[in-house]
């Protein structure tokens, strides 16, 4: 603060034809930007307004205070930025942390540093400006939620619309079926479905269906009684007597035997069920999900799945794309896999590289969602530190997509993200190809040789009826 009264001191001093500059703290007072300063003991010398309103501190109570205990913030202690300031003598600008204001409120911050100096050049503190983020951080939550729901992520339209289902199907008590290919998650929209019901006290019970035989399938749902039969020396209870009061989800319903098919019908119709050597049903009021990746209509049409039972599961129905068809989730998923396995293993890998993401662009994912994530994974152990690049991934994928003369797969990954823009344009214009070509920023007779370059299909509406039905003068 010497320095700052001697500059304005300075200043006064200065003879002036217009009306001197207002005083240092005055600026400081005026300022949005909390600002405070330490001494070498750390204890607050200044406190502006602004830091009052961000924190919640009176002035007063803030200034001869150690500043650890006025900020109670992520980055005090060994990771303090002022700290690492006085002993570097270099600023930081713009560091994000977040500190606990005087009811207990986190509340996310951007901070920048200074030294402090005196006339004659000795260090007598550190300054520390810090920016309220709430704001910021409320909208990239909006925009986040907007492509989350749950543990689910996707910017996709066609997953868009399995996200607009979900809580109304949650609050729904009839059964639902979720038809996906294998690894697409059908297991995390359940286990979604169920955080959003109102079952989500209770347990969530997945069993898959087509990992056991029938008999064994059969004693894992229903439970069985002591002598049930041998080496039955206690009883055990099933899944559906676990599930009570949650969600119980059978996985891969499509590969259970037309015998057990009957039992299982029982269930749903009459929500009672008989374990294995018991004399009397039991009840079960569990919500039941149930998924498969097989086509339960051919199932039903050649006889390998009973009708009345599908009718029982086809209540509600979720159809989960494959990845191939919501590419532009591909970058989404590959960031949170490497955060993921970042936070579980201690790492810091920074991300996906451009390189790499064109390979993964490129790949048409028959395994799906899953796959994807192996893939990541194995990269992510491959990679030291940086970013993943096309060397960390499976020769598989590399191998499918070089191209003499240009990097792995950049070609079909360009073509890939046109082809996405261009859908996701033509979807938010209603079909309405002029204005798609406005909103891509190209003109309409470019859109359209682009689409017939990428053969994109087109919805049968093009948007532009409206315009000609309107009323003529």
């Amino acid at each position: 603060m010497a320095v700052r009264r001697t500059l304005s001191a300075k200043r006064r001093r200065t003879p002036a034809p217009q009306l001197a500059p207002a005083p240092t703290e005055a600026i400081l007072e005026s300022i949005s930007d909390g600002v405070f300063t330490v001494d070498r003991d750390w204890r607050i010398t200044s406190f502006n307004r602004a830091a009052e309103q961000i924190t919640g501190v009176s002035r007063r109570e803030a200034i001869g205070q150690r500043c650890e205990d006025v900020f109670r913030s992520s980055m005090c202690g060994p990771d303090c930025a002022l700290a690492r300031t006085l002993q570097s003598g270099r600023p930081i600008i713009g560091r994000t942390a977040y500190i606990i204001d005087a009811e207990g409120t986190r509340i996310p911050i951007s901070v920048s540093t200074a030294v402090l100096t005196d006339a004659g050049g000795r260090v007598t503190g550190g300054a520390e400006t810090f920016r309220d983020l709430s704001e910021l951080e409320a909208l990239r939550l909006e925009l986040e939620g907007q492509h989350r729901a749950g543990d689910l992520s996707s910017r996709s339209p066609l997953m868009q619309r399995v996200f607009d289902a979900l809580p109304a199907m949650a609050a729904s008590p009839g059964t639902i079926l979720i038809l996906g290919e294998t690894g697409t998650g059908k297991e995390l929209v359940a286990r979604t479905i169920h955080a959003f019901s109102a079952h989500n006290k209770g347990p969530f019970v997945a069993v898959n269906c087509g990992a056991l035989p029938d008999t064994l399938l059969e004693s894992e749902l229903f439970g069985y009684r002591a002598g049930a039969f041998t080496g039955a020396a206690r009883d055990k209870p099933g899944r559906f007597a676990l599930a009570r009061g949650g969600t119980l989800f059978l996985d891969e319903i499509g590969e259970v035997s037309p015998a057990l098919q009957v039992r299982l019908l029982r269930v749903l119709q009459e929500r009672t069920f008989e374990p294995l050597g018991a004399t009397r049903s039991e009840q079960t009021d569990a919500r039941i999900i149930v998924a498969t990746n097989r086509d339960l209509d051919d199932e039903v049409r050649h006889g390998r799945f009973r009708e009345d039972l599908y009718y029982r599961v086809n209540v509600l129905r979720i159809v989960l794309p494959p990845l191939r068809q919501r590419k532009e989730d591909i970058p989404l998923l590959a960031d949170e896999f490497v955060a993921r396995f970042n936070r579980l293993q201690q790492r810091a890998v920074r991300g996906v590289s451009a390189e790499a993401l064109s390979v993964l662009m490129a790949h048409d994912w028959p395994g799906n969602v899953r796959e994807l994530e192996n893939a990541i994974e194995r990269a992510f152990v491959l990679c030291t530190d940086g970013f993943i690049g096309p060397r960390h991934l499976p020769e598989e994928l590399t191998a499918r997509v070089r191209e003499p003369g240009a990097p792995p797969g950049i070609r079909a990954a360009h073509q890939e993200l046109d082809v996405q823009a261009i859908r996701a344009a033509i979807g938010a214009s209603g079909g309405d190809r002029a204005a798609a070509a406005k909103a891509l920023g190209i003109h309409k007779t470019t859109l359209f040789r682009r689409i017939r370059k990428l053969g994109i299909e087109l919805p049968a509406r093009d948007g532009r009826s409206r315009r000609r039905k309107a009323p003529s003068s």
